[in-house]
């Protein structure tokens, strides 16, 4: 049976992967999870971005945290990568996925002895929510490459990251998404040449890992535009007005928030998220948004210090 392989649909497969009924007003459907490392005193639940994404852009991971000890899971979320995909809209919901992530953590029987949350980007969103909802499951949380308000974030797109942008380009890229042409490639083009090798993963697209490369050619758009919107200079969707800074504070678990130098986020509003949280940390990272890939080493010693000191 094949590492992707869904096979006879049942719950358990080979090579640590499991399909994990999640429950919603729509019916039952099947989440793909896949565990990595035996570690009884520490597991890490790992939250993809997107919305939309699959776990495999996160795979770099399989290069470090073996090596460290940590038992680990791979998931892609309910419309996402391996998982059942079912076309419903009422399923795309930011309550629905938190509790998806409920249902998956109590199928995996992770608890607040071992049970780390990490979410990169959309994820990050995901994993704040969670820790709001369900703080007493945690033993940690980090929050990699996402500000907790989108308001701040579209603020910070408009001020900071597009006005140091190619004019010519970034105004091409405005009229395409003005009017309905971000399907065509060389929308794709101008955002890969101009905003994303830039801000979203620092280097030449040639040298883009592969999973990368994957994963965002599987991204399911029937997921992602209606929670961030057509744009990529923004967002504009069902999450457009989402705010979670002030909530931060009743996030009072062990708590890290990863940001990049060249980021999509603002790095000093990570930053302050961090101080706001009562038991907060901050890792900074000289990396874009995949800081995971363009700066490695800062970024994933920082994670394993980081849960090595985990009480």
């Amino acid at each position: 049976m094949g590492y992707y392989d869904h096979g006879d649909r049942n719950d358990v497969l080979s090579g640590g992967i499991r399909m994990i009924p999640i429950e919603t007003a729509a019916g039952t459907f099947r989440v793909w999870t896949k565990r990595t490392g035996n570690n009884p005193a520490l597991k890490v639940l790992l939250l993809h971005g997107g919305p939309g994404a699959t776990h495999e852009y996160l795979l770099g991971f399989d290069s470090w945290l073996p090596g460290a000890g940590v038992e680990y899971y791979y998931y892609d979320q309910l419309g996402s990568g391996w998982s059942d995909a079912p076309n419903d809209p009422t399923l795309v919901a930011l309550e629905r996925y938190v509790d998806e992530v409920e249902q998956v953590r109590r199928a995996l029987g992770l608890d607040r002895s071992s049970f780390v949350l990490y979410g990169q980007s959309w994820g990050g969103i995901l994993a704040m929510e969670y820790a709001l909802a369900h703080p007493d499951a945690l033993k940690g949380v980090i929050i990699s490459n996402m500000m907790a308000s989108i308001p701040a974030y579209n603020r910070y797109a408009a001020d900071v990251l597009i006005p140091a942008q190619d004019p010519a380009r970034i105004a091409e890229i405005q009229l395409m998404e003005a009017t309905g042409r971000t399907d065509d490639p060389h929308y794709e083009e101008l955002l890969l040449e101009e905003h994303y090798v830039k801000h979203v993963l620092r280097m030449p697209l040639e040298a883009w890992p592969e999973p990368v490369g994957r994963s965002f050619a599987r991204i399911n758009k029937s997921v992602y535009v209606p929670m961030q919107g057509p744009s990529e200079l923004g967002a504009s969707g069902a999450l457009v007005d989402w705010d979670r800074f002030d909530d931060l504070a009743r996030i009072d678990v062990p708590a890290l928030v990863v940001g990049g130098e060249h980021d999509t986020m603002d790095p000093a509003h990570l930053r302050a998220m961090a101080d706001r949280m009562p038991r907060g940390d901050y890792l900074h990272t000289q990396g874009s948004h995949l800081a995971i890939y363009d700066d490695q080493e800062t970024y994933m010693r920082g994670i394993i210090d980081w849960l090595g000191r985990l009480p």
